[in-house]
């Protein structure tokens, strides 16, 4: 009998030993692996303080950081940035080198014809004119009308210019750049060589600052935007969509957000 038990014993140890083996672990971290789909979300590089390269030359900023708390709730994903400029952030989405851009790009019509939007926004956006201080004859959008002012092709800000020049016969000069000069369009009202710029009063601040230029900000917005994610219309955006909206509307309802956003802004800028 104990000779039975004890080759009993041995067995069971040796079914343990071999359930156990390294090489089923690597296997089972392969598969783990396999699991996790990678997914390359587009921002810009240049765009304080929701997405630039800090000091230290890391990726930093609000939507960035927003992106990474996603990351942790969402462990079937893992996400890495593609930082470029503006006028690149749509054509990778469209080109499959990114599936979702985070860079405070305001929901509207013309867009959501062409690209999917979280149905949760995880920013409230307004729009702003900046000029030279000491101006006092620009105050609102219809004191813009012949005066030259900066924007850059495709960007909300400059959207809402062109709408109002398809609407109305006095037009305004909208002088436009390409996203490797925006930083200078602030200088350029400063010199006097635009009139005005538009824009967010939240990163117009963060140039004005450390630029250190005598620009004055419009208090009372000309809009306010909802700003979402962006995703390609296609089986994989829907899949995305699906699994980020309930994870943003909790980060939402528990204070995250308004966490990240007062960390970033100086103020909770979350939409209800």
């Amino acid at each position: 009998m104990k000779k039975y038990i004890a080759l009993g014993v041995a067995a069971l140890l040796t079914v343990g030993f071999v359930g156990c083996s390294p090489k089923e672990k690597k296997e089972e971290a392969k598969v783990a692996e396999k699991k996790v789909e990678t997914i390359y979300v587009g921002t810009q590089n240049d765009y304080p303080p929701f997405c630039f390269v800090d000091a230290k030359g890391v990726l930093s900023g609000y939507d960035v950081e927003v992106i990474k708390t996603l990351n942790e709730k969402l462990p079937q994903y893992k996400f890495e940035f593609v930082a470029g400029a503006w006028d690149s952030i749509f054509l990778s989405l469209e080109s499959e080198k990114t599936q979702i851009v985070a860079d405070q790009i305001a929901k509207n019509a013309e867009r959501t014809q062409k690209y999917l939007f979280s149905d949760e926004s995880y920013f409230r956006a307004e729009t702003v004119i900046i000029v030279k201080e000491g101006d006092g004859n620009i105050k609102t959008i219809d004191d813009l009308v012949g005066k030259n002012v900066g924007g850059l092709v495709g960007d909300s800000y400059t959207q809402l210019l062109e709408e109002y020049n398809k609407s109305h016969d006095n037009k305004i000069n909208i002088k436009y750049t390409d996203s490797s000069a925006q930083a200078s369009i602030y200088r350029d009202v400063e010199s006097g060589r635009l009139d005005a710029y538009v824009n967010d009063p939240i990163m117009s601040k963060a140039n004005i600052k450390e630029q250190g230029l005598k620009l004055k900000i419009i208090e009372a917005p000309l809009q306010f935007d909802t700003i979402a994610l962006v995703f390609k219309k296609d089986a994989r955006g829907e899949a995305l969509k699906k699994a980020i909206d309930p994870v943003l509307k909790g980060l939402k309802a528990d204070g995250t957000l308004a966490k990240l956003s007062k960390k970033w802004t100086d103020g909770e800028y979350i939409p209800q």
